[in-house]
């Protein structure tokens, strides 16, 4: 099956690049991964300080992962699988690709203004051959009646 690989957050420009892949993967017969990412643990001194912050930011993740697949389930019916994981982000987007074959693209959202999101600078920038899956950068700045009328 066609999955469409979607990095979400609490960004605006993370609900259109995720309803632009339920629209393609409705269209195709395909699904979606939906990504929640957490920023590595910078070190702190003690223990337990660290893992109440690692824990709040896991709970953030998840809380936003759930929001975001209830939304998907019902404006387009379909379930997406989710995965909340912590590390560099672009390490882990490419990992996720590797471990799933069934990834047909990755999809991402752009910032209506302002600069892009470290995602979209690292895979339009640096890494923008170096996958295996093409990249769908979806402007910010599209309204749904747009975004259903291009997907």
């Amino acid at each position: 099956m066609r999955i469409y690989l979607v990095v979400v957050d609490d960004s605006p420009e993370a609900e259109i690049a995720l309803r632009f892949a339920a629209r393609r993967a409705v269209k195709t017969g395909g699904g979606v991964e939906i990504l929640a990412l957490i920023p590595p643990a910078e070190f702190v001194q003690w223990g337990g300080v660290q893992a109440t912050i690692e824990e709040e930011a896991r709970v953030q993740a998840e809380a936003i992962v759930t929001a975001a697949a209830g939304t998907l389930l019902s404006e387009s019916g379909v379930t997406p699988s989710i995965t909340v994981r912590q590390g560099d982000g672009p390490k882990v987007v490419r990992e996720m690709i590797v471990e799933n074959p069934d990834v047909a693209a990755l999809v991402l959202g752009a910032a209506a203004s302002g600069p892009p999101g470290p995602l979209v600078t690292h895979f339009a920038g640096a890494d923008a051959g170096a996958l295996n899956v093409p990249i769908m950068i979806i402007p910010g700045s599209l309204t749904r009646e747009e975004i259903d009328r291009v997907s």
